[in-house]
């Protein structure tokens, strides 16, 4: 966190899934006063043209809370929001282990020590506590099974949908927990109902608060219907290779690294404590660490399983289920991160609270860092050899830049960015919104299919030419943007080296209709005429990680 902070406007951050998409939609609801807003007919203007207001997140979240308090800095706000997120995962995970794992008043120190690794671990703070948050949740399961902290555990039952997302983690934490119950349930028989009860009460309460805060969403989507969303012409088949084997390949991956978007770090500072535990204590206490280590990685695996084989049979049942179009089904990998710490606690617990016990932690900490994108690249920033193809936020963002291009517009036609509407290509249409203007193009997890359908024409000619490409855009589409077989799925390409096109199959007509004006280019087209397009501009700028080419139509 401190590394972010240090380089200021120069900081890395996560672009992928994160500054690309949902940083911006945070900083859009709050810049134009749409958190709250919502219902038929309300829209978000500089997106796809209007993008409907439900199809983006719910303004109830703490996330939303933050980029209302810093609406005109998101990277502030993105920041506080990361160094909050930590803080409170920190602390969370103390809350569990001081409870529950490492209770004994020795082991305060030890406790600490792994909340501290699990406040590091690589996670995309951008989702809340989505990932980090999980202890919380767990304690107060356990709380409730033992009839402990009643008021506190309900309250964090209530409050965890306020700062997670209910299609990340929602079903997948309510499924664990139902099985938890369930298992419970069995190995206790009668003994069990009173927890059983308590239980289920907060998991109804946790989905309860998750219906409040997505309220607006499900509603639209699935009982108003305001609009059909384009993943109902989502194709996995045609995305990835199935079978068996693939998806054993996949879990095997899960297991062991993770998924990029849920904490993804190599485990082998883990099962070194493990063996160095099973090594150092014998008899009842080591089978005793052997049928709960075994317990814990057991689910693990349980979870990787579902999270790569789930998805291959939901293309077998989309046609009887079309939900399934809409919703994914592998995201237990959410789930992965916290059971391996546990892991780590059983193995340290066995231990003395002494410096073999802190080493063992410590030594899991490089992995969790090296795994961070935003601390390794960062930390090559802040020793002069930052990567060239890591740009930090204020070359990503590029104000100058863009700056450039919105006064030469309105130069040239008196007109401010919601007087015309643009597309980006080889440029994310992140940068462009960040910058004030309007964009036909963007990256959402839900729009219209009727804009999908509309948009294609645009961009036909060149999915003609890559087979690849056009199932990239008609199986998902989740990014909807102008698209060039020469340059394939590189969306973002800097000014070094300087790239060009020489055929780009567009449908400037068809641009048109939409509402198009211009073209924002990362790229040079060497031939403008034959798309129907003519270069206005180039525009270019020393803090900028990109050129922009302006070309126009008609």
């Amino acid at each position: 966190m401190l590394l972010l902070v240090a380089l200021g406007p120069r900081t890395f951050i996560i672009l992928h899934d994160n500054l690309e998409a949902e940083v911006v939609y945070a900083y859009l609801l709050a810049k134009l006063h749409l958190t709250l807003a919502g219902g038929p007919g309300v829209v978000m203007p500089p997106i796809m043209d209007g993008l409907p207001r439900d199809a983006m997140r719910s303004g109830l979240s703490m996330t939303l809370l933050i980029f209302n308090i810093l609406r005109d800095s998101p990277l502030a706000a993105y920041l506080l929001h990361e160094a909050l997120v930590r803080v409170v995962a920190l602390l969370g995970m103390y809350w569990l282990l001081r409870r529950y794992g490492l209770s004994q008043p020795a082991q305060r120190g030890l406790a600490a020590a792994v909340a501290l690794l699990w406040a590091v671990l690589p996670a995309y703070s951008i989702f809340g506590l989505s990932v980090l948050g999980q202890p919380l949740l767990l304690r107060a399961a356990l709380d409730l099974r033992r009839g402990l902290s009643r008021r506190l555990a309900w309250a964090v039952c209530a409050a965890f949908p306020w700062w997670s997302a209910l299609v990340l983690v929602g079903p997948f934490i309510a499924a664990a927990w139902g099985v938890g119950l369930l298992l419970d349930l069995a190995r206790r028989g009668r003994a069990a109902w009173p927890a059983t009860w308590r239980g289920v009460g907060g998991l109804a309460l946790l989905l309860a608060s998750y219906a409040l805060v997505e309220w607006r969403m499900v509603d639209s989507l699935l009982v108003a219907k305001e609009f059909v969303a384009h993943r109902e012409e989502f194709d996995l088949g045609r995305l990835s290779p199935l079978g068996v084997g693939v998806g054993l390949r996949e879990a095997g991956q899960l297991f062991w690294l993770g998924h990029y978007h849920a904490s993804p770090f190599f485990k082998g500072g883990i099962v070194l404590a493990a063996l160095v535990a099973l090594a150092q204590v014998v008899g009842p206490a080591r089978r005793r660490l052997v049928r709960q280590g075994a317990a814990v990685l057991v689910s693990v695996a349980a979870l990787c399983g579902l999270a790569a084989l789930l998805p291959q049979l939901s293309i077998y049942w989309q046609r009887q289920l079309p939900l399934l179009h809409a919703f994914s089904l592998g995201r237990f990998y959410f789930l992965l991160a916290l059971p391996w710490v546990l892991v780590l606690v059983l193995a340290v617990r066995q231990l003395p609270a002494g410096r073999l016990a802190y080493a063992l932690v410590a030594l899991q900490v490089p992995f969790a860092l090296a795994a961070n994108p935003e601390f390794t690249n960062n930390l090559r920033a802040l020793a002069g050899h930052p990567r060239p193809n890591a740009p930090g936020y204020a070359a990503y963002v590029a104000p100058g830049l863009l700056r450039q291009v919105r006064t030469f517009i309105a130069t040239r036609t008196g007109q401010l960015p919601p007087a015309y509407r643009v597309a980006c290509l080889g440029l994310p249409p992140a940068v462009a919104q960040l910058n004030g203007f309007y964009t036909l193009d963007s990256y959402q997890t839900i729009y219209p299919l009727a804009y999908k359908h509309a948009f294609r024409p645009i961009i036909a000619g060149e999915l003609a030419k890559s087979p690849a490409l056009a199932t990239y855009f008609d199986a998902w589409g989740n990014r909807c943007y102008l698209l060039s077989a020469e340059l394939g799925r590189q969306f973002a390409i800097g000014k070094q080296p300087a790239r060009q096109v020489q055929h780009l199959a567009f449908d400037a007509a068809a641009f048109q209709r939409l509402g198009g004006r211009y073209v924002l280019s990362a790229v040079r087209l060497a031939h403008p005429a034959e798309s129907g397009l003519h270069l206005l501009g180039v525009f270019d700028d020393s803090q900028a990680y990109w050129r922009v080419y302006l070309y126009g139509v008609g």
